[in-house]
């Protein structure tokens, strides 16, 4: 069985710091970040995809962290497709727009050219350091199975090579009838790592928690079953609280993964207070029993 490493999608959201999850000697960025890297191995990063990191910024992640420790980054939202801030755009690249969100579409190609290189330089600190993990690219609920988007992929693998991509999606049509077998067939046959999730179903959106490895990394996020869905409040669309049952069911599957990769990367996405720190501790504690 390969290695397991366990963690969650944030280790800096307001509702967890006002959760008591942290001590109250952990009362700095540097402290906290320093005290999640005793607890996992692992840790998300959430906020590159509202806005494109620092290089000083990745450098600190670095400096603050043990050897081994491994953080997994989501691309910045223009990279995915999903409607992009103005203001979250580098100041000189930003276009004479009059409009609050763009697409790729509305940069001039060397501009979004630009926004890559960048996005992907910022992150050397942590390639330096051993660090970077994967870098994630969850698409947007109108990123259906087609042939364009499948050649995506492949631009986005060769775009970040040699750091390493996973993706996730976030629209029915790669899984419905056959076309699981054509997903999961496309990936293995370019060695594209697939992002597992469990998330709630019954919508557009909804994937099913389909555990597979297409590649030797596997990636499986924890997204809840929140019946909020729907909510474009963060935290009522992630507030969801495993139980130790479910848990506990899914301990085994995660082996049985595990079996399939050289690496497994687990993440627990229920980020409201600290549900995602107390689940990933249990799921570490089911794997470990």
């Amino acid at each position: 069985m390969g290695e397991i490493k366990v963690g969650t999608a944030s280790w800096t959201d307001r509702t967890l710091l006002d959760s008591g999850w942290y001590p109250d000697s952990a009362d700095t960025p540097e402290r906290r970040l320093s005290y999640y890297a005793r607890q996992f191995p692992l840790v998300e990063v959430d906020a590159t995809y509202y806005s494109p990191p620092a290089e000083r910024t990745a450098r600190l992640w670095a400096e603050r962290t043990p050897a081994g420790f491994t953080f997994n980054v989501k691309a910045f939202s223009l990279l995915t497709g999903h409607p992009t801030r103005v203001s979250a755009l580098y100041k000189d690249l930003r276009p004479d727009t009059d409009k609050r969100n763009v697409y790729p579409d509305d940069l001039p190609a060397q501009a979004y050219e630009e926004v890559w290189t960048r996005f992907l330089s910022a992150l050397d600190p942590l390639v330096e350091a051993g660090k970077l993990g994967a870098l994630l690219f969850q698409f947007p609920p109108w990123f259906t199975i087609k042939r364009d988007n499948k050649q995506y992929l492949l631009e986005v693998a060769r775009r970040c090579a040699p750091l390493r991509p996973v993706f996730e999606f976030r629209h029915a049509s790669w899984f419905d009838g056959d076309n699981a077998e054509e997903t999961l067939g496309f990936l293995r046959e370019h060695e594209l790592p697939f992002v597992c999730v469990d998330m709630p179903q019954g919508h557009k959106s909804s994937i099913p928690p389909v555990l597979a490895a297409t590649a030797d990394l596997a990636v499986v996020r924890f997204h809840g079953h929140s019946d909020k869905w729907t909510s474009k409040d963060i935290h009522e669309k992630f507030g969801y609280d495993y139980s130790k049952r479910e848990l506990r069911d899914w301990a085994p599957k995660l082996r049985e993964l595990a079996g399939e990769a050289e690496q497994t990367h687990v993440l627990m996405n229920n980020c409201y207070r600290d549900y995602a720190q107390r689940n990933a501790r249990t799921l570490v504690d089911l794997l470990d029993a």
